[in-house]
């Protein structure tokens, strides 16, 4: 089974063109015009072992909104179509991750529901180009549009850096470990998922 997916998004706000490889070795070629979320992005991809090709601009003399959701669209389009009928993967996963002084904790289920919980304080308005407030609405548009359920919690930290790169890796590592491949029956007691 080849768990591929690619998508091509043009909007008046945004163009996006990304492929991903679930079962790759993270390698990626990421552009967005916005380093940090091409830094979280990079991380998110090692961690993950999914390989990202992405080349996407946008609107950013409006603000950096649309460009960061839309991207969080359309990666969660590629997940919930690369895993197909999600066979034989694990489903669930819950990752703690340390990043120097704060820690986080992503909980996730591949359950075709979908749902976000988040709680993470941050002081700062940006990190370079990239709205803070944003790490929120793409984690929004990923888990809605592939469908999952997603919790992500911010349990104590001071640096909002580490904060939200703690959340990304977080995020790569459960994500890594919920599509692993451990048996060949679908995980749900309906029979699909």
């Amino acid at each position: 089974m080849i768990r591929t997916s690619k998508i091509k998004r043009d909007t008046k706000e945004t163009n996006i063109n990304l492929s991903i490889n679930l079962d790759g070795d993270g390698v990626n070629n990421i552009k967005t015009e916005i380093g940090f979320f091409n830094h979280m992005l990079t991380l998110m991809a090692f961690h993950s072992d999914i390989d990202i090709n992405l080349e996407a601009d946008g609107d950013l003399d409006v603000c950096d909104h649309h460009l960061i959701e839309d991207i969080g669209i359309c990666l969660g389009k590629c997940i919930k179509e690369a895993l197909g009928d999600k066979k034989g993967i694990k489903r669930y996963s819950t990752v703690c991750i340390p990043m120097d002084e704060s820690l986080v904790m992503v909980s996730l289920d591949i359950s075709g529901r979908s749902f976000l919980y988040f709680e993470g304080d941050f002081k700062r308005e940006s990190i370079g180009n990239f709205s803070v407030e944003m790490v929120k609405e793409f984690f929004r548009a990923l888990a809605f549009n592939a469908e999952i359920t997603l919790h992500i919690k911010v349990l104590y930290g001071e640096n909002d850096h580490h904060k939200i790169e703690g959340i990304f890796k977080a995020f790569g590592r459960a994500l890594k470990e919920a599509i692993k491949i451990e048996s060949n029956v679908i995980p749900s007691s309906k029979g699909c998922i």
